[in-house]
């Protein structure tokens, strides 16, 4: 078969590297990827947003399948462009794909079929979210209702903050018509874990969990990022809290999406806090996370052009999704600065350190090949190193130890990846072994 991949970050290397070891990838492509993902694709100098170009690539090189791994093209309607070409393609339309594109929709959609969510409001006018915070309980969260690169989503803990916020997105508009409208909501507290599944518009698969860290700095501090880091499988989701989500939260999703014509197919990803009061949904994501899919597929034990060709046919009620019983953990390595301001265009020493390896994998977020075709950063998250080990400490150990391999100049990174560990109840992948 031959394969395109559309998107260039870390969650397309991984994608693209977990393709390469099936037998039926005869030939992947990746538009327009990066320096790392040029080691199993043809990068492709097409953007992610031109959907015409790239259906017209697709039909020219025959490609027999297509694997859309960012949000922006999702959202905004790559797959009808493709199928309306009669090109085979993996990923949800746009009318599903709206379960990310709108913060407003998603917390409707839970509203209206009792998934277990926060209690929100949403505004259109920043006056109204203004007068609404006077008699709010703090801490509150303020979300922007578009897609802002995995930072729309503001933590206030006192009232002047959260007018700040509004001001930041409603007015200032950090993040474009993505803060045209927000959600306000309460904040919740527990552990937050994060569960990706495949899903053919009416049967899903849960993946193994895993968790994310958000936050630029050390011990949760600073701004938001796209993710620091991540390790799988997460030792708080136990049987008990799957068997719950399986009732409450993952297949009343996959019907709601059903029930309102909006059948999806493609990956969901769920975003959950494990309360006192059980598990909810902080968000959905319409495809793979970035970094969680850099721990995930590295567990996985079946083919996923396999899983890809299910979803897209309706047949994954006869995919038995299986993952190994061991650990991973990524830790980003950033150029300093990120997510606010940065250099880049530095040299990368050490790559060919992993070269081989079946334990410690570094995917390229944010690279490019230089002029004398030597590889430089490109971005502000960098590289994601990820270590597989028999337990989570031991994959934790083992990334740290990987990082070092590596040098550029501005290279930073979080020091406490999978802290949590230390604090967890056990380590055992109760959920995630075997769906």
């Amino acid at each position: 078969m031959k394969i395109l991949i559309v998107g260039s970050g870390g969650r397309e290397h991984a994608i693209a590297w977990k393709l390469s070891r099936s037998p039926k990838a005869d030939k992947i492509y990746c538009a327009p990827g990066n320096a790392g993902i040029a080691q199993y694709a043809q990068c492709v100098p097409i953007g992610a947003m031109e959907f015409e170009r790239l259906a017209a690539f697709a039909k020219e090189e025959a490609i027999d399948l297509t694997v859309i791994g960012m949000d922006d093209p999702l959202v905004g309607g790559i797959v009808d462009v493709f199928e309306a070409e009669g090109l085979r393609v993996f990923g949800p339309r746009k009318n599903a794909a709206i379960l990310e594109g709108s913060k407003v929709f998603s917390k409707a959609l839970m509203k209206k079929y009792g998934i277990p969510t926060a209690r929100y409001e949403t505004f259109d006018s920043a006056q109204e979210a203004l007068a609404y915070l006077e008699t709010a309980p703090m801490p509150i969260v303020l979300k922007a209702d578009g897609l802002a690169l995995g930072k729309g989503v503001l933590i206030c803990n006192t009232l002047a903050q959260a007018k700040e916020g509004v001001k930041t997105l409603m007015m200032d508009k950090q993040f474009g018509g993505a803060g045209n409208r927000i959600v306000i909501e309460e904040f919740l507290t527990g552990r937050e874990v994060s569960v990706l599944s495949f899903v053919d518009g009416k049967t899903i698969r849960i993946m193994t969990s895993a968790q994310d860290h958000k936050r630029a700095w050390d011990n949760d501090e600073g701004p938001n990022t796209g993710g620091m880091g991540t390790f799988s499988p997460s030792p708080f989701y136990t049987e008990e809290i799957d068997r719950i989500c399986r009732e409450t939260i993952y297949q009343p999703t996959v019907d709601a999406m059903a029930k309102e014509g909006r059948p999806f197919q493609g990956v969901i990803f769920f975003g959950l806090m494990l309360t006192e009061d059980g598990p909810k949904v902080l968000e959905y994501n319409a495809r793979f996370g970035d970094p969680e899919t850099q721990v995930v597929l590295p567990r996985m034990k079946d083919d996923i052009v396999d899983v890809f060709e299910a979803c897209v046919d309706g047949t994954l009620d006869q995919i038995d999704l299986q993952f190994e019983d061991n650990a991973a953990v990524c830790v980003v390595l950033a150029s300093d600065g990120y997510p606010l301001h940065y250099e880049k265009g530095f040299p990368i020493h050490g790559l060919e350190t992993f070269l081989g390896s079946e334990e410690c994998f570094v995917f390229h977020a944010g690279t490019k090949f230089g002029a004398d075709h030597d590889i430089l950063t490109n971005g502000g998250r960098v590289l994601g190193v990820t270590a597989l080990g028999s337990s989570l400490k031991e994959a934790r150990a083992n990334a740290y130890r990987a990082t070092e391999w590596i040098s550029f100049e501005n290279k930073y990174m979080r020091h406490d990846i999978g802290k949590a560990i230390d604090d967890a109840p056990g380590t055992q992948d109760a959920a995630g072994a075997k769906d």
